[in-house]
């Protein structure tokens, strides 16, 4: 019988290969999305879509308001930085951080793992091709394994928690090149930070930019809808 794991899905390019290099390692995939307040509400259309074709064991999307504390472009009345080119991406830490997100995620994936008797939980955060979030870098990653470790049941009986961020070291086109490998749709994701009400993506926002040389870095085609006249250049 498979070992359950806790995958954290965005809909996003990351997470969706996440969910599959989760499942050729052989867990049962139970995944977690967030409703939080995000003006990219879509992204939870596409976790759905990733779920369904993934086959997942079970899926669920959990209500929190981080608008309620604003802070982020993402989750207050605050613009989208856009830009014309991957090149004009600063790397000062974006207003697009959401203040302590994954910190709040992984938090509720530890709570999941625990009831589901897991000590795996997948994150695709990546520390290379990324828009300098501080909770993406490895040393957040291995603080929170180890806070994992000491306060949780699991962790004080004895069984050894373990936070999986498997593309950390990975560029997107890294990624993509694998994620295609192991069959992943992306046609079916969206990593856009200001799509238009039909799901469509802006392609100049810091995340489309990102994920567009990806796809050209890895000599894949871009699956991505874009608003119209919005191509990447």
């Amino acid at each position: 019988m498979s070992e359950p794991a806790v995958v954290l899905l965005s809909g996003g390019l990351d997470s969706s290969t996440v969910v599959a290099l989760a499942q050729v390692l052989g867990f049962d995939v139970h995944a977690l999305s967030f409703s939080y307040g995000q003006r990219h509400t879509v992204e939870l259309e596409a976790a759905s879509r990733v779920a369904a074709a993934a086959r997942i064991v079970d899926h669920k999307v959990i209500d929190i308001d981080l608008r309620a504390f604003g802070g982020s472009a993402l989750t207050a009345d605050i613009e989208v930085p856009k830009h014309e080119s991957i090149d004009d991406i600063g790397e000062d830490i974006p207003v697009t951080y959401v203040p302590a997100r994954n910190t709040i995620f992984l938090s509720y994936a530890l709570a999941w793992a625990e009831v589901l008797g897991s000590t795996d939980i997948f994150i695709g955060v990546n520390a290379l091709d990324y828009s300098g979030y501080p909770d993406c870098r490895p040393e957040f990653v291995a603080a929170f394994q180890q806070l994992a470790r000491l306060a949780t049941k699991t962790g004080v009986e004895g069984d050894q928690i373990t936070i999986h961020a498997p593309l950390i070291d990975m560029t997107k086109a890294e990624i993509i090149t694998t994620g295609t490998q192991l069959g992943v749709d992306y046609g079916l994701t969206i990593s856009c930070y200001d799509p238009d009400d039909a799901g469509r993506s802006c392609a100049r926002c810091d995340s489309c930019l990102l994920r567009h040389q990806g796809f050209v870095d890895a000599g894949v085609p871009d699956p991505t809808t874009y608003q119209p006249d919005a191509a990447p250049a």
